[in-house]
């Protein structure tokens, strides 16, 4: 059985389904239209009530801070897989029911069925659907290169790690320390943030070194 099946099916996101947030609090990440998991779990499991369905557990209002609302929808989510149905996936979602705007209090009368989809797709997370966007925190995965796999960071070149050694040798330190510090076989592991905290913390050793045989010096 492969683990993964699932996951390596529904982790990526088309982009007809992506939507960048332009605004707000969580302006720069990626809005993923709900309609796109339920085609997928569709396609996966069969239709909805047949091949996959949830029950709604409960649903409430909470009082939020200066007057606000907030409605919660708690699910479990079912799934048949060879003809077995699985154990209730949990998931809880969560909407804006009364929101202080500048012109004054709004209500949304759709915060139920807002908060139901919210809590969808927090079972659907857990099962890998749009791994690739949640993974990278929608920061780097879709920049122009989309450069920026799960396991790829950018790495050092010679001159990097040249430039490490010396910095290492003259500070009084070790190679090992620096990699065991780090938890890499070699120097030449090292993320390039990972090096530039290296050579800074290197650095003041050797001011401090400096700077102490100045005094004894005197």
């Amino acid at each position: 059985m492969n683990n993964l099946e699932l996951w390596e099916k529904v982790r990526n996101v088309p982009d007809n389904a992506k939507k960048n947030i332009g605004g707000g609090r969580l302006k720069g990440m990626t809005d993923i239209n709900p309609m796109w998991r339920i085609k997928k779990l569709t396609e996966e499991f069969g239709q909805c009530g047949i091949g996959w369905y949830y029950d709604i557990l409960d649903k409430h209002i909470e009082e939020c801070a200066n007057g606000e609302k907030a409605a919660f929808v708690d699910i479990k989510l079912y799934l048949k897989v060879d003809g077995e149905w699985s154990k209730g996936i949990s998931g809880t979602g969560g909407s804006s029911f009364v929101a202080k705007e500048k012109a004054g209090f709004y209500v949304n009368d759709e915060c139920y069925k807002m908060a139901l989809t919210d809590a969808i797709s927090v079972v659907c997370k857990a099962l890998g659907f749009g791994a690739d966007v949640y993974w990278s925190k929608d920061n780097t995965k879709y920049n122009d290169q989309k450069k920026n796999n799960y396991n790829e960071q950018p790495k050092l070149d010679a001159n990097k790690v040249k430039a490490l050694e010396m910095s290492i040798k003259e500070s009084g330190k070790t190679a090992q320390e620096i990699t065991n510090a780090y938890k890499v076989s070699n120097l030449s592991e090292l993320t390039l943030k990972q090096w530039t905290g290296a050579m800074k913390r290197l650095q003041k050793i050797i001011d401090s070194k400096i700077s102490s045989e100045a005094q004894y010096d005197k």
